[in-house]
């Protein structure tokens, strides 16, 4: 094998690293081609869009919920086992995607391939984590960061490019190539004797996967059917009464299990605290500007789609570079001085789109974008490696899939957040929301200017955020090297040793 001679020598890490990218990068170009395939595969199914959005909606449930319950079962189970599990499934979703005969065999294609990526994304970062030592973990988790920012670039100009020449099958066919590939790196790369797991507990907490399985489903239903619902709908009640109950049952759960699915002596740390609750604050930021700005760019600008996706291209490719340079002054400097400026320049792009009018130049809207992107990724790569320097590396697993959930709740809550915003201002003014007519509005007009309202007063709750998340960063404590014992304890008195 590969790596038999490698595994106590520093380059053995990047070879570690490369694997890890290549699932990675399958997983999401994946992601990101579906996002252009959708309409093509509506008009192919004969599929309205209450239907086809079904696609999107039932990969984000399914990684959500699973990414905590994935990530502990590879701590005590291996992180390569539970890795190469979820290739598996990923590449057989994807021949069942390929070959679907309906858009119903599609999106429960979509739901399991997500399972595989879950199981992927749980312990990806984990691995990359536990085969870099404490004082290099910013670089390793920048790296990582880099990698993900190329597949979301990569993911809508390769999609494109195989729908319009080849078929939208391509996309799948893709999937079984890269996957297959992956697995035969994983298999020659990864030695499995390179990462701890908790020997410490070895039953695994099926209730507490139950419970935070329900409590993230029913978060998710409900804010992503707030605004469409109405945010007092019975439904939607009802939905926030189930939240807060599966909450308090699993927290009391966890409290008291001796195996916990999530140990909640985690949050006694500051660090921890701290950088999972400033993630979610940052993709709020990011996800609110990234759904919202198409629809300024073409409302207010006249930009095509093609020109459109031109114009966002700095949002990602800025995280590609800004991702490894913040892990790797991180490592030198600390991470909390990259934690507060990054996040005073989030919030300073999002005020910077609050004050976009109908006749502002692209010059101001790319600013906007720039600072706004730039700050999210010399933010991101340091606070991961804050969160992982809260937790030694046998509990990697559940801290990889937790700050996982933490960005895709944050997503699918942004994207909530702005759309309620958006809708309760231009209601207040006495307009519906009918997308294709505030696309079509004439310069000036009431309807157009009441959906700019609301864009700015979203971009401004969410630069708000961002500031809160600065503040609170101040009080994050720092180290040039990461040491994972601020809340380790003596198991003593009833409490567990983290």
């Amino acid at each position: 094998m590969l790596a038999s001679g490698l595994i106590d020598k520093p380059i053995y890490r990047w070879w570690v690293f490369s694997a890890v990218a290549l699932g990675t990068l399958t997983s999401v170009i994946n992601h990101g081609g579906m996002s252009v395939a959708l309409p093509t595969i509506a008009q192919y199914f004969n599929a309205d869009l209450a239907t086809v959005q079904w696609v999107v909606i039932a990969e984000g449930l399914t990684i959500s919920a699973l990414l905590l319950p994935m990530g502990r079962l590879s701590d005590i189970v291996g992180r390569k086992r539970i890795f190469l599990s979820g290739l598996v499934i990923f590449v057989v979703a994807a021949v069942f995607a390929a070959t679907s005969a309906s858009i119903f065999a599609l999106i429960g294609a979509k739901a399991l391939q997500r399972l595989g990526a879950a199981m992927t994304q749980g312990t990806g970062m984990a691995m990359v984590t536990s085969v870099f030592p404490a004082e290099e973990r910013g670089k390793g988790i920048g790296s990582h960061a880099s990698v993900v920012g190329t597949g979301g670039v990569l993911g809508p100009v390769a999609g494109g490019f195989l729908i319009t020449a080849l078929d939208w099958r391509w996309l799948f066919y893709i999937n079984i190539v890269m996957g297959l590939v992956t697995m035969a790196a994983v298999l020659l790369i990864i030695r499995s004797e390179a990462f701890r797991q908790d020997t410490r507990i070895t039953r695994y907490d099926y209730a507490g996967a139950a419970l935070s399985t329900a409590v993230l489903l029913s978060f998710l239903m409900t804010v992503s059917n707030g605004s469409r619902m109405g945010w007092s709908s019975p439904p939607i009640i009802l939905g926030t009464i189930g939240f807060v109950a599966f909450l308090a049952a699993f927290v009391r759960w966890e409290i008291r299990s001796p195996s916990p699915m999530l140990d909640m002596t985690l949050f006694r740390s500051k660090v921890f605290s701290i950088g999972i609750g400033t993630n979610f604050m940052s993709f709020l930021g990011i996800t609110s500007s990234r759904f919202l700005l198409p629809f300024y760019l073409q409302a207010a600008l006249g930009f095509t789609p093609a020109l459109v996706g031109f114009a966002l291209l700095p949002n990602a490719a800025s995280r590609i570079v800004m991702g490894p340079v913040s892990g790797f002054l991180s490592d030198r400097y600390g991470w909390r001085p990259f934690n507060i400026i990054g996040l005073l320049l989030s919030a300073v792009g999002l005020l910077v789109l609050a004050s976009l009018t109908t006749s502002s130049s692209i010059v101001i809207v790319l600013a906007g974008i720039l600072l706004q992107s730039v700050g999210s990724g010399i933010f991101q790569s340091p606070n991961s490696a804050s969160i992982f320097s809260a937790a030694d590396s046998a509990r990697h697993g559940v801290v990889a899939a937790f700050v996982n959930l933490s960005r895709n709740s944050g997503n699918v809550t942004g994207t909530a957040i702005a759309a309620s915003i958006v809708t309760a201002v231009m209601v207040s003014r006495g307009f519906e929301v009918k997308i294709d007519e505030v696309l079509d509005a004439a310069p000036g007009s009431g309807l157009l200017e009441s959906f700019l309202s609301g864009l700015k007063t979203a971009f401004f709750a969410m630069a708000v955020l961002q500031l809160f998340g600065a503040l609170a960063s101040v009080f994050k404590k720092d180290s040039r090297i990461a040491q994972p014992t601020e809340i380790q304890e003596v198991s003593s008195g009833g409490e567990r040793a983290v």
